[in-house]
């Protein structure tokens, strides 16, 4: 079997006692993990997605069918 290196993002518990639950099954099976946060990403990449977040919210997105992607897209 072929080794994978996936990143799988867990969105984390909110309580103490799922997190618990949680951190023993990977450590029972051996699965390597850690943990960051917000903080991890730089200030500029947060920023461009909080600005984002308030365009979509205000209605300034630009919304594409399925089918006309490709042409959006150039490709």
């Amino acid at each position: 079997m072929s080794e994978r290196k996936n990143i799988i993002t867990i969105e984390q518990p909110k309580d103490n006692e799922k997190w618990a639950a949680l951190e023993a099954f990977l450590k029972a099976l051996k699965i390597n993990f850690n943990i960051s946060n917000d903080e991890s990403y730089s200030p500029k990449f947060v920023e461009k997605i909080e600005t984002s977040r308030k365009q979509a919210k205000e209605g300034k997105s630009t919304r594409v069918k399925k089918e006309d992607l490709k042409e959006f897209l150039g490709l």
